[in-house]
Formats: C-alpha cells, sequence, structure tokens
C-alpha cells in the first residue's frame, strides 16, 4: 500500500478500531492516529503515508541519522488548507507532529518527537511571481533549485541557500545564509509575508504588522508551520559569476589563513562580490596521513576571477588549482552543493555540525584544529569521511540592517566555521567519539576568539547549544522570544527544532 486516499482509509480506520499492534495488520494503524479519519478531514490530493510503505520510507528519509524523529505516520498536505487540518487532528489526538520540507535538519532535538505524525510540505511547491515583478509567493515546501530556476528564467533572483535540494524557508526560518546576502541581507531579510498554521491550528498572515514578526526572522521554527511566503525578488544584475580553487596540504594552515583575513575577509570589510570558502578533507591519494584544504574565491560579476584576489594564494604554491567562469546558477554545482552532490544524498549516514560564528581567524586555532581533526580522524578510521568548513561570505546586506530588528542575533559576525562529522551509524561508542571531536574542535575556535561568548548559527546548530548560543545573548532577547513562545505556542508544540522553550 503506498498511500491511503480517502475511501480505502475510512474503510481501514474502522478495521483498525478492532485489530491489536501485535497483528501483522496493525503496522498499518499507528496508535494514536486514525488514518482514515485525518484522510476524510484532507483535500483529494493530500496523501497519508504508514510504516512499510515505500512512500513512508521517502517521506521520512533525513539526511542525517542521529536522533531522528519517531513517525507513525506520514502525511503530504495537497493544500495549504490541510496543514491546519493536520495539526487540529493531532491536537485532538494530543499526537505531536513536525514539520519536514528538505529533511536536513540534523539538530538532535527533533529526534524529541517521537510516534507523531510528519508533515511533509513536499506538494506545497510552487513559485509565482506577482505583476510588478518585486514579489513572489513561494510554497511551503519549495526547494532552493526550483526557486533559482523559475526566478532566473524571468531575469529574476533571491537570496537561497548554497545547497540546491534543501528548502528556502526551513533556512529562512533560522537567518539563511547565501550567495547573494552581501547585495541584499539574509534569507529571512527577504521576507514579507509568511501564511502560518499556529499551534491552536489556526491561519495567520504574519507581516511587518505582526508582533510574530521580528521572531519568525531568525527563530521562526519555534511558532507555526508556514504554507506558503512571499519575498522580495530582484532583478538579475550581473549574470556572470566565476571561481578559482586551490588545495593545499598540511604546511599552508597558518599562511592561508592569514591571508583570508588580510586579503580577503579584511576585518569585515569583504568586497560584495567576493565569497570564499574552504573545507579540510582526507584524500588519501594526496596525503595518506593528514587532510588537504579545498580554497575557493568566488566573484560576481567577471568570468574570471580578479588577479588582485588569486595571486596572494598562488604565491603560496597550491598542489592543484582550477578556475572557470559560468552564471550563478553553477554556483552550488561549482562548490559541490548540487542536488547530484554528495552533500545532497540520503545515505543512510550520520551528519552532525557543531557551529560557531566568529569575527576573523586565529591563526594558532586553525593549526590546533587541524592537527586535532587530523589526528582524530587517523585514530578513528570510521570519521575519516569527515569535513571542517569555513564560509565566509560578503555581509553588506546582512549588516545593513538594524540588529535589534529580528531575531538573529550575530550579524557583526564575519565568519560561519563548522566542523561537519560524517559516519555510517554504529554503535554508542562512535557516536560519543563523533561528538566529543566535534565539541572539541569548536571549543578550540572559540577559545580562539577570546570572547565570553558562544555564537552559533542555530540552521547548523547539534542540538545541545544553549538558547543564548542560538539566539543571543541579550537578556531582552531572550525575554521577548519567551514571552511569544507563551503566548503563541503555550502548550510548546513547536519545541522540537532549536527550542525556545
Amino acid at each position: 500500500m503506498e498511500f491511503i486516499p480517502a475511501a480505502i482509509a475510512w474503510a481501514l480506520s474502522s478495521s483498525c478500531q478492532n485489530i491489536p499492534g501485535s497483528n501483522w495488520f496493525g503496522g498499518l494503524c499507528p496508535r494514536g492516529v486514525d488514518a482514515g479519519e485525518l484522510s476524510s478531514r484532507l483535500s483529494s490530493s493530500a496523501q497519508v503515508y504508514l510504516p512499510g510503505s515505500d512512500g513512508f520510507t521517502t517521506a521520512t528519509a533525513r539526511w542525517s541519522a542521529l536522533d531522528v524523529p519517531g513517525v507513525n505516520v506520514a502525511v503530504l498536505p495537497g493544500i495549504e488548507d490541510d496543514v491546519a487540518e493536520i495539526v487540529k487532528y493531532a491536537n485532538e489526538r494530543k499526537v505531536p507532529y513536525l514539520a519536514v520540507t528538505g529533511g536536513h535538519g540534523a539538530i538532535t532535538t527533533v529526534g524529541k518527537m517521537q510516534n507523531g505524525i510528519e508533515i511533509w510540505m513536499h506538494q506545497l511547491s510552487s513559485v509565482n511571481i506577482s505583476s510588478d515583478s518585486n514579489t513572489a509567493t513561494i510554497g511551503g515546501g519549495t526547494l532552493s533549485k526550483t526557486v533559482t530556476d523559475v526566478l532566473w528564467a524571468s531575469g529574476k533572483q533571491t537570496v537561497t541557500g548554497g545547497c540546491e535540494c534543501t528548502s528556502i524557508l526551513g533556512p529562512a526560518l533560522g537567518g539563511g545564509h547565501g550567495f547573494l546576502q552581501g547585495r541584499h541581507g539574509l534569507t529571512s531579510d527577504q521576507l514579507v509575508a509568511l501564511n502560518m498554521v499556529l499551534s491552536d491550528g489556526t491561519t495567520q498572515t504574519v507581516d511587518k504588522n505582526s508582533d510574530l514578526w521580528w521572531a519568525v526572522q531568525g527563530a521562526g521554527h519555534n511558532f507555526g508551520i508556514v504554507t506558503s511566503a512571499t519575498l522580495k525578488i530582484y532583478d538579475v544584475q550581473y549574470r556572470d559569476w566565476a571561481y578559482a580553487s586551490f588545495l593545499f596540504t598540511s604546511d599552508n594552515v597558518e599562511d592561508l589563513y592569514d591571508r583570508i583575513n588580510k586579503y580577503l575577509l579584511k576585518n569585515g570589510t569583504q568586497p560584495v562580490d567576493v565569497i570564499n570558502y574552504s573545507f579540510f578533507f582526507n584524500f588519501p591519494d594526496i596525503d595518506p596521513t593528514k587532510p588537504v584544504i579545498m580554497f575557493y574565491i568566488l566573484q560576481e560579476g567577471v568570468t574570471a576571477v580578479d588577479t588582485t584576489y588569486t595571486t596572494p594564494f598562488n604565491e603560496l604554491g597550491p598542489i592543484a588549482t582550477d578556475a572557470a567562469g559560468g552564471s550563478y546558477t553553477d554556483l552550488p554545482a561549482w562548490t559541490g552543493n548540487a542536488n547530484g552532490s554528495p552533500p545532497c544524498q540520503k545515505a543512510g549516514l550520520v551528519n552532525i555540525r557543531f557551529p560557531i560564528d566568529i569575527e576573523s581567524y586565529n591563526i594558532a586555532a586553525q593549526r590546533k584544529a587541524y592537527d586535532l581533526f587530523a589526528s582524530t580522524t587517523q585514530e578513528i578510521p570510521a570519521l575519516n569521511n569527515s569535513l571542517f568548513l569555513f564560509e565566509g561570505y560578503s555581509l553588506q546586506g546582512v549588516k545593513a540592517i538594524p540588529q535589534e530588528s529580528t531575531a538573529f542575533p550575530f550579524r557583526g559576525d564575519n565568519l560561519l566555521l563548522s566542523p561537519l562529522i560524517i559516519y555510517a551509524p554504529a554503535d554508542l561508542d562512535l557516536d560519543k567519539a563523533a561528538v566529543k571531536l566535534g565539541h572539541d574542535l569548536r571549543q578550540i575556535l572559540y577559545e580562539g576568539t577570546g570572547r565570553d561568548e558562544l555564537h552559533t548559527y542555530v540552521n547548523y546548530a547539534f542540538g545541545d547549544e544553549t538558547t543564548e548560543n542560538w539566539y543571543g545573548y541579550e537578556q531582552w532577547r531572550q525575554e521577548r522570544l519567551l514571552a511569544l513562545k507563551n503566548k503563541y505556542d503555550p502548550s510548546r508544540k513547536f519545541s522540537f527544532y532549536g527550542p525556545i522553550a
């Protein structure tokens, strides 16, 4: 049985009332959920998937296999109103629920949702450009590549993440970094209005006139399910983009990150048309005992990256280089984040991150982190597919938005760093070793900042960070978020993703 249309589900629901859970048929009768009754309340295009079906497996597949939600029923809304009906039904049955778009949320707090309903937003995928071409309304399940491609075909673009297979609205609720943020700000800064289902099953349009408006721009996962959103869009100013890539070995760590600080980052004044991106990874064919470092410079509006930016890095003697020109739509493939790239595959692996936002590279900390990453991935071969990510976006558009105007707390930071620990699930000892490595690597970077505060990007969060780490240390921020949480979600229905409370 692939899914349950309303008529079949109605018959099933009658049978389920008298079938014990141990019966072979009982697997089709999830505890607390009457599949037929739920289906009968939804549109004809909605689908309800039950455990054991191919559809259920597809709907519940996740990018990271650690602390996954416990799903008894997966429901695909066919129209926006279906989402409200699912929430009302779940509330009546006292069953937890979690909305999912791309399934890339790796934060471990989602694993606290057990014996619940997954609301897979997959069918709510659409992009409609307004008559004045200044905004676009997108469905709550629309993925980044769909948004980029539809807008690009009309000579338009907006800020999306760099990974084609993630949604646009999931990241937007936590801020949302992207290639165009230097021009226009974070993805959350593009929001004009959201249609949101609240914890009581009512639907509200959230815009600048709502007291929720501040909160949904950075902490939005805590307040509801976005069924559609209107975003600012822009004329494509520069169609051309180019990249230059460099491959370095362990002896270049200090010089590489010192030069990134000096020639690109420039104390937070990196040129608006330039992005830098690097990562540590193991490549035994080049060096069987130590990781190598891949470093990219991306530049907007050119067919080749300006030698002003590339020369300082060529002078370091990389063991390999590459370069190409193309368009904005090529960026995900160039950086290894296209739909066909490994980060977009749900291969049953654990993918956990330990993010930290910083102002500039501490060179001694970079070396110390590199050495720990190298030694641990050698000592524990199961972890040797891990990466250590260093993202350096341009920031003018982000910093142009007043810090206090949204719930996104860390606009003053210049770099997003994150160990990405990757491994095949095995046992608790390996889980503990992986988590320890991630924590230890982040701690090195944190100590290198000299700060009292640990700033972590909630969309990359591991899950054991504090609300101050995710949403800011100012007392007024925490109090404002908690007051809104108490008003709009007093029963804590939306507390599975970076919960405020």
